[in-house]
């Protein structure tokens, strides 16, 4: 059983799994058990490249981030786990948690975090009741979004990045699941809110 599972491996999702594990240190957060499914094929991030984004070389290109974002989640926070190679079919609510079916496994877990891309070859079976035309894309590009007040689907069930009905940019995608992430340590903290920085020790 996870306390928190992310689904997806682009710039939403591996922001939000950053800042989740950054918080380990937290007496709320030490013993969370956090996943996160790391399916990138259909990530805008695989063709991309970066010349407009803060902190990063211009020319970078989004598959290196896709790649070194998986190292530095392993490497910082291990206790975050990555699940590879798996593909999300199904995600259907318990009284208590949600369980997420993939083509090879089944998990638990009491908060999913939706952070897949915002097209139309999005099928997750149990998300159809909340699939909309994406409000911020040209209706000929067919994007959708799951309607969402404040990135919250219903409770602790919440979506990232552009399927939470953000533009499709970088810096914006990042900062819808690190603002996901920091609710969830929030409601972790008893509703006391939370931000999580590091800070350069003196």
């Amino acid at each position: 059983m996870y306390d928190a599972l992310i689904i997806g491996g682009g710039a939403a999702g591996m922001s939000c799994a950053l800042v989740l594990g950054s918080a380990k240190q937290k007496a709320f957060a030490e013993n969370k058990s956090i996943g996160i499914i790391t399916h990138q094929k259909t990530s805008h991030l695989q063709t991309a490249l970066f010349n407009n984004v803060l902190g990063l070389a211009s020319g970078t290109t989004g598959a290196s981030i896709l790649e070194s974002g998986k190292e530095q989640l392993s490497n910082l926070y291990p206790h975050v786990e990555q699940i590879d190679h798996e593909k999300v079919l199904e995600i259907s609510k318990n009284n208590t948690h949600f369980s997420v079916r993939t083509n090879k496994n089944t998990y638990q877990s009491k908060i999913v975090v939706i952070a897949v891309g915002y097209t139309n070859l999005m099928i997750i079976k149990g998300l159809d009741k909340y699939l909309e035309p994406h409000p911020r894309a040209a209706i000929d590009k067919d994007r959708i979004w799951l309607k969402n007040t404040d990135h919250l689907i219903e409770e602790n069930l919440y979506v990232a990045g552009t399927l939470a009905g953000w533009r499709s940019q970088f810096a914006i995608a990042s900062g819808s699941g690190a603002h996901v992430a920091t609710d969830i340590l929030t409601l972790w903290n008893g509703g006391k809110d939370v931000k999580v920085h590091d800070k350069i020790e003196d």
